[in-house]
């Protein structure tokens, strides 16, 4: 307890007994002009209620004070909750900042040691501004890996620079097969821009190695002046946790906020939902209104997760219908928002380098020729829209969806076929503030590399006795945390049972079928398994944010038998917590999880250490192939230790670092490219 502040007036309480229980009453004076009370509660002994030092709060009703009083209440009110709502961002992002300081320290040293094996490297990894560097390059299983000659040209601080470099004929390297160039790093560069040619003379039949269109990028440290920045704004119609339906509003925030701690201006345009959680937008305001179609449209301002937010509510109440999606009208709805939020952006003279869509529900926006900026469009989901998503790939500047393999899955698909040369794949992250097994609260032992055994073990323990279920000693724990549903592979998912329990491991489950079909068909199986496996599973069906985080950190493996994933999240939350994934080779699950046997070749060209088992085709032989080998590493103990999954997949990076990096890669290019640089 702390004591009131000095100028504060004590006041006697009476106390009353009714029959709700004991309540202690005061009555008080309001002065003119106050729009709250603010107070506390004391014995008169030193000892207070302070509602844990955050004080209790109490509104006036100002109605029946003078208009003046009104106003100066509102507007005290106002000023005093944005500039709160302000310091608490501040505070938010100096801790966030932190936190990305120290992991792009980690990832430049994981980088720099890996550097050596990659095509393209830089020596060092990060230069220093008035220094030298020399760019490595090795053109085996490149586009440019049968040229004869290969040349390399560049510039600095995102091709703004007024000194450049090439092209210029790169030599032969110290290492075979790699040729190498060595240039000048000006005083005031902060970052190296290159790419590769066959020629020294551009022409119409010139070969390009330009990172599939982003250019590759070397860090510079110690540079004088300013680092370039971008001016981002996303236009969606979803941003977790306001409006989140699906997986685009988790990486809306996670985009957003992530190229936000990179150093640049960012903010997202979503519509005021009357449904949406205004409890999670800081700062709350109106800001103003525009006119669009005879409409007035109300604009409201705030801070979601610390990235600036614009909600956009227009006078036809088209976001006043107690949904997001689901309506006959969402596209009329979303077009309307979508022009909406260029209209106010063109009201406001907004300066803006990058405008972001998402899906089809935005996509107009990339045919909205808004000055001088460049558009990217990234599919979240193929299956609606399809013709505004491929006039959109037709607009935009760059196209994205969520991992590389789910670009080439998808890039014969109609709408995105004859825009596929602008078409990347990018991994989506996972939020590793809150998947993070180091400051856990659902954990019973928080862990690291250092204790990961005893952590694990701690989990499993407190996860076998929550849910009612035995961990026989040496046995493991199988686990799957999914919706049960044909897309993630659930014949598979119910054989995995049967073949993990065969095998004498304990099986969990947590997930429901939306599908009344598919969920009798898995308490069926429930019910068969307790019988002939009594005290070794259990089928949680439904969402359980803490169980989840306790199957994540107890179970040895994951299972993820998905027909087909677009990126995958819980592959990456798994390994977060050095649990072990056994997924089916497709989308996101192919760029994330590296097979122990298998992958090898390919785990040496991206730089990702084996991590997982990996299986390929849709039948049950196929998953048991995966499975199977999985168990027998972990039974063969010497073995088991010597792979050392646990510590490796714990290890490794999955935030929204190195995606956010490769969004602002592309960013950097559409816009050079828009402005003809």
């Amino acid at each position: 307890m702390t004591p009131l502040a000095h100028d504060a007036k004590e006041r006697d309480i009476d106390h009353r007994v009714r029959d709700q229980g004991s309540w202690w009453i005061c009555e008080v004076e309001i002065p003119p002009g106050a729009s709250t009370v603010e107070f506390v509660f004391s014995d008169a002994n030193g000892f207070y209620d302070n509602n844990s030092g955050k004080d209790y709060h109490c509104p006036v009703d100002v109605e029946n004070l003078p208009r003046e009083h009104r106003i100066s209440a509102r507007i005290k009110a106002e000023t005093e909750r944005r500039r709160d709502a302000i310091e608490k961002c501040a505070k938010r992002a100096g801790k966030r900042a932190a936190r990305h300081a120290e992991m792009r320290a980690t990832a430049l040293v994981r980088a720099s040691e890996g550097a050596a094996l990659m095509r393209v490297h830089t020596v060092p990894y990060q230069g220093k501004a008035g220094g030298e560097m020399t760019i490595v390059y090795r053109a085996e299983g490149g586009p440019l890996g049968d040229a004869q000659n290969i040349f390399c040209e560049g510039s600095w601080n995102r091709w703004n620079h007024g000194a450049s470099f090439g092209p210029s004929v790169m030599q032969r390297g110290d290492t075979p097969g790699t040729l190498e160039l060595t240039v000048n790093v000006p005083a005031d560069a902060h970052v190296m821009d290159f790419k590769f040619l066959n020629e020294d003379v551009a022409s119409p039949q010139t070969r390009y190695d330009s990172n599939n269109g982003a250019d590759y990028h070397a860090p510079v440290t110690g540079g004088s002046g300013a680092a370039p920045k971008l001016n981002v704004v996303h236009i969606a119609v979803e941003m977790a946790p306001i409006c989140k339906v699906g997986g685009m509003g988790d990486v809306v925030t996670a985009l957003a906020r992530a190229t936000q701690e990179d150093g640049h201006n960012v903010e997202v345009i979503v519509p005021h939902y009357d449904c949406m959680l205004f409890d999670a937008v800081d700062g709350y305001h109106r800001a103003g209104s525009c006119v669009h179609h005879d409409v007035q449209v109300d604009v409201f301002k705030g801070w979601v997760e610390d990235v600036p937010v614009t909600l956009l509510r227009p006078k036809n109440g088209h976001f006043d219908v107690g949904c997001i999606y689901g309506r006959h009208d969402d596209h009329v709805r979303f077009g309307f928002f979508t022009e909406a939020a260029l209209t106010w952006m063109r009201s406001k003279n907004k300066e803006v380098d990058i405008i972001h869509a998402h899906d089809w529900q935005t996509a107009p926006a990339t045919w909205g020729n808004y000055p001088n900026a460049a558009t990217a469009l990234t599919l979240h989901n193929l299956q609606f829209g399809v013709d505004l998503i491929r006039r959109g790939m037709e607009s935009c500047d760059i196209a994205t969806t969520v991992s590389p393999t789910y670009a080439d899955e998808v890039r014969s698909h109609h709408a995105v076929a004859p825009s596929q040369d602008k078409f990347v794949g990018i991994r989506n992250g996972i939020d590793t503030d809150i998947w993070n097994p180091s400051a856990d609260e659902f954990l019973p032992l928080v862990y690291d590399s250092s204790n990961a055994i005893a952590g694990k073990a701690a989990a499993a323990a407190e996860l076998c006795r929550r849910l009612g279920i035995q961990h026989p000693e040496g046995a493991p724990i199988v686990g799957v945390v999914s919706r049960l549903t044909a897309q993630k592979g659930i014949h598979l998912i119910k054989h995995a049972c049967h073949r993990a329990l065969e095998r004498g491991a304990t099986f969990v489950l947590l997930g429901s079928a939306p599908d009344p079909a598919h969920q009798h068909e898995f308490n069926a199986l429930a019910d068969e398994m307790k019988r002939k496996y009594p005290g070794r599973s259990c089928f949680m069906f439904k969402y359980d944010e803490p169980l989840s985080h306790l199957i994540y950190a107890g179970c040895d493996f994951l299972l993820v038998p998905s027909m087909f994933e677009p990126c995958g999240l819980t592959q990456m939350i798994a390994m977060r917590y050095g649990t072990v994934p056994v997924v089916r080779r497709t989308g996101g699950l192919r760029d994330t999880v590296f097979d122990v046997e298998n992958d090898g070749e390919r785990s040496a060209m991206t730089g990702v250490p084996l991590n997982g088992f990996v299986f390929d085709g849709t039948e049950t032989p196929d998953i048991d192939y995966a499975l199977n080998r999985a168990l027998d590493a972990f039974y063969d103990r010497p073995r088991w230790q010597s792979l050392n999954l646990v510590e490796r997949t714990l290890n490794l990076d999955w935030s929204w670092f190195e995606p956010a990096k490769r969004y602002e890669d592309l960013y950097w290019a559409s816009l050079r490219h828009k402005r003809g640089r």
